[in-house]
């Protein structure tokens, strides 16, 4: 099924869907008219207080789709349209309010609908001049303003609600249509969409909107054909999949997950309404923090606890789950902004029981010991630790799209994934369960570093691996120790080896090892001054980790690659935390 069908699809099972022809739209100033057009109340429709107070949704003729020209909606708009103010300096300001009255007068002008005169007597009577706070507040300027007459208005019946402004709504919007044609995503003919509804809520994308498919230059027409014609699709499916697509980009939609800078929708398609719920609060669930809204409150919440609980503990879903694991398609859809357009970073559609089995590849990809503060964190966090600063908008381009594809297919991560966690390794210093678990992830997945017939030298290890022969595991831990001596000789100091030759060992090791080694003996010897027994131990732990190395290596080659270095990581977390393991057992210090 394609992308465009699907979401047609979706939009049919929507429990509260626009007619076709209307969007909700975010409306911060209503007018109330009189009858004889003048004004009766001026209506701060926003929600909130102070500067928090945001507009409201309200379901208005569908809006037009602006580039660079003017062009007024049906019954509202804009401040700068329908009133001829703005806050900006408003160069066509005036001609943006001029083409809203021309446009109004023309589609009205054979009216004789109390509510619709009103609104004309109104218009021929503005001048922008009238704009004068109190009554008219500065701040309402740029707001999107809809009308109603005062007589409706405690009745919530807006203007563009009246049975004469639905009718010629329908005709003004069906003028704009195309010939009719077969529509490419539905198979049914009807009039051709010249311009598709903009889609909005994309993050990075424009604040007017993107699309999807569009044909807005010279170069992309095609035998004469103009802007839709290339590519026939119906007024109908149009408005269909950007109605449903602009609904799940909502920030609080339950649709809706930020993957670094693709935003990310997802919905399922199931017989039960119920179930689909299901599906799509536990996929919010694993990869977020996030439930969403669920259908029955704290009941489902539970469930999909339970659900999400059992799958990480490697239950097959088709156990406890069977609903779930058959007739219940789920698509997910990664957006990013391109300039006008948006485009699409990844998009997965299978059954339901495909994802959860592809999640649990994940989680255990990702399993490591001892695990992050947080047993299963949301993914964000992880995209985090490869952003300079931690900021999502510094997550490498592309990077957080490829790793959701590898992730809902089952297929090899992104070694990018790999170079990423080890740039950040490099650039800070800091190597914690999360970066950890990424680089052991791509082992495990992309080398195929899993037990395999009792080979240590190509296992990536959940927990300290006293046995692995990998030499950069070995380094890694190797490494480790002579922190460790370093900091049981010197006590706490502003910068340890780790600060200073992490990333030259890590990477080219024979430049470095000798004079950690020569270091090290004079960290031991001065730790053997004071607690000779802690040093016995360290260098048993030295002893055991040259011992297990491949006799006849070169224990310190004279660079390791990206893998090796992984597994360098690896090795040193490992042996890091064994050290804090043992003195948090024995209550002399708590692990950091």
């Amino acid at each position: 099924m394609s992308i465009l069908l699907s979401l047609v699809r979706a939009y049919d099972r929507l429990p509260d869907a626009p007619a076709p022809g209307y969007s909700s739209q975010n409306i911060g100033l209503v007018i109330s008219l009189n009858n004889d057009g003048t004004v009766a109340d001026v209506i701060d429709w926003r929600e909130g207080e102070g500067r928090s107070r945001k507009p409201r949704q309200m379901l208005v003729p569908q809006p037009v789709k602006r580039t660079a020209g003017i062009a007024p909606n049906f019954l509202w708009d804009k401040t700068s349209y329908v009133l001829g103010v703005t806050t900006g300096e408003g160069k066509r300001t005036s001609d943006e309010h001029a083409a809203f009255k021309e446009f109004q007068d023309k589609a009205l002008a054979a009216t004789d609908d109390p509510g619709l005169r009103a609104f004309l007597l109104f218009l021929s009577a503005w001048t922008p001049d009238q704009y004068i706070e109190p009554r008219w507040p500065d701040d309402l300027k740029d707001q999107n303003v809809a009308f109603v007459l005062e007589t409706e208005r405690r009745d919530n019946i807006w203007l563009h609600q009246r049975p004469a402004a639905k009718a010629l709504w329908s005709r003004v919007s069906g003028e704009t249509a195309g010939a009719e044609q077969i529509c490419l995503v539905t198979g049914e003919a009807g009039p051709v969409a010249r311009l598709h509804p903009a889609i909005k809520g994309v993050w990075g994308g424009q604040s007017s909107g993107g699309s999807i498919v569009s044909f807005n230059l010279d170069a992309f027409t095609s035998y004469g054909h103009v802007q839709g014609d290339n590519a026939p699709v119906s007024e109908d499916a149009a408005f269909k999949y950007t109605t449903v697509l602009n609904r799940y980009l909502e920030r609080d939609s339950g649709h809706r997950i930020q993957i670094g800078d693709a935003s990310t929708v997802f919905w399922a398609d199931a017989s039960d309404r119920e179930v689909a719920k299901v599906a799509e609060g536990s996929f919010l669930a694993m990869l977020s923090d996030s439930f969403g809204p669920v259908a029955d409150g704290k009941v489902e919440t539970e469930r999909i606890g339970i659900l999400l609980a059992r799958l990480r503990k490697g239950e097959q879903l088709v156990s406890f789950a069977p609903e779930l694991s058959q007739g219940v398609r789920f698509h997910v859809l990664g957006l990013a902004p391109n300039a006008a357009r948006i485009s699409t970073r990844f998009y997965f559609e299978n059954d339901f029981g495909v994802l959860a089995r592809n999640y649990q590849r994940f989680v255990e990809d990702m399993r490591i010991e001892p695990p992050p503060r947080e047993p299963y964190p949301p993914l964000w966090r992880y995209l985090a630790e490869m952003a300079v600063l931690r900021k999502r908008e510094n997550v490498p381009p592309n990077l957080a799209g490829d790793w959701m594809r590898s992730i809902l297919t089952g297929t090899a991560y992104p070694l990018t994934l790999l170079s990423a966690v080890l740039a950040r390794i490099r650039a800070d210093g800091e190597i914690n369960a999360l970066r950890v678990g990424m680089m052991r992830a791509v082992l495990v997945r992309n080398f195929g570093m899993t037990p395999n017939g009792g080979d240590k030298t190509k296992e990536a290890p959940v927990a300290l691996d006293p046995e692995n022969r990998n030499k950069g595991y070995l380094l890694g831990r190797l490494f480790a120790v002579y922190e460790q001596a370093q900091r049981a000789a010197l006590g706490n100091v502003n910068a340890t080896i780790k600060d200073k030759f992490y990333g030259s060992a890590s990477a080219t090791p024979r430049n470095v090892f000798a004079l950690l080694e020569r270091g090290s003996a004079n960290h031991l010897a001065k730790v053997g001054k004071g607690r000779p027994g802690q040093r016995v131990n360290l260098e048993k732990t030295i002893s055991a980790i040259m011992e297990t190395m491949s006799p006849g290596d070169d224990p310190f080659p004279a660079s390791l690659n990206a893998a090796e270095q992984a597994l360098f990581g690896l090795g040193y977390y490992h042996q890091r935390q064994e050290f804090f393991r043992k003195r948090d057992t024995s209550g002399t210090e708590e692990a950091a």
